[in-house]
């Protein structure tokens, strides 16, 4: 048991968190997002948090993890299909998370171009969310000591 870490972030999450670099990936999907085939198409690691919805595998990730503030939008979520400017309840749940913790606001991103940045993701932490729409990238940033 370690202290002070995010119960819901198992083993193989943090292992593969604490593996990232700056400017690699991670992906935070719902239980509809095709993760595993996505993550086979482009060689990430899958991580499954079943019990977790996508907003609290975004608040244990945050608490372990530094955001990048090299490159704009270093957080993007999936756009709703014909609605763009829609915000569902995952994404406004997100956007509280990442303005709580100091950070700019996820931009949109089709769901195609979703996707394809999906692939090139070093991981991706498929969570329980049952609500559409409960898809987030992040950009690892740097950790200054």
């Amino acid at each position: 048991m370690l202290k002070h870490l995010p119960p819901l972030l198992t083993p193989d999450a943090l292992f593969a968190l604490a593996s990232m670099g700056h400017g690699d990936d991670v992906a935070i999907v719902d239980a509809n997002f095709p993760a595993a085939r996505v993550a086979a198409a482009g060689g990430a690691r899958l991580v499954q948090l079943p019990g977790a919805d996508a907003p609290a595998a975004l608040a244990a990730v945050l608490a372990v993890l530094p955001v990048d503030d090299f490159e704009p939008a270093p957080t993007r979520f999936m756009e709703v299909v014909g609605e763009p400017g829609a915000v569902p309840p995952p994404v406004a749940a997100f956007q509280a998370l990442l303005a709580e913790a100091g950070e700019a606001p996820a931009q949109g991103l089709e769901r195609h171009a979703f996707y394809a940045a999906a692939q090139s993701a070093f991981v991706i932490l498929r969570t329980g969310e049952g609500r559409p729409y409960g898809n987030l990238l992040l950009r690892k940033g740097v950790v200054r000591q």
